[in-house]
């Protein structure tokens, strides 16, 4: 099975809303998504596989600098998981892991607050027929039942 696994040093940066600035050009909202979308591009870069071309699932754990004041635990609290998934997918395409994120049918994301750096962990692997065969019959499955 093939699959890459590597640790992206900086400040996960969520991806979300653009703005248009005038002319029809828009540019990302937040101007932190264009550093951290880059460390993604220069992890990667260190890599040497083939771009994955068929159905992938990816694991990617954040880990986010805890505030001073914060007491609690675990980050219940912006950004959100899906925009930082965003960031990731879109440097991943840009740095050519893959043509595109659509052949990502299967995630495993989290957040917490940083024990040393903050970054993030990123593994992508193919997916064996036999398990994309097995969750195809598991979702009908479940389809079934509603």
């Amino acid at each position: 099975m093939k699959e890459i696994e590597f640790f992206v040093d900086g400040l996960p940066a969520p991806q979300g809303s653009k703005r248009h600035v005038g002319r029809g050009v828009m540019i990302e909202a937040s101007k932190k998504v264009g550093p951290w979308r880059a460390a993604v591009e220069r992890a990667v870069a260190l890599l040497a596989f083939e771009p994955f071309d068929g159905p992938v699932g990816v694991e990617v754990i954040f880990y986010l600098p805890k505030p001073k004041t914060v007491k609690r635990d675990l980050p219940t609290v912006p950004p959100d998981l899906d925009k930082l998934l965003r960031g990731v997918f879109d440097a991943l395409t840009i740095a050519s892991v893959w043509t595109d994120d659509a052949i990502v049918i299967e995630t495993s994301t989290y957040k917490f607050y940083e024990v040393g750096r903050p970054g993030a962990y990123v593994r992508i692997y193919e997916l064996e027929l036999t398990k994309i065969q097995k969750l195809i019959l598991w979702a009908r499955d479940l389809l079934a039942k509603f």
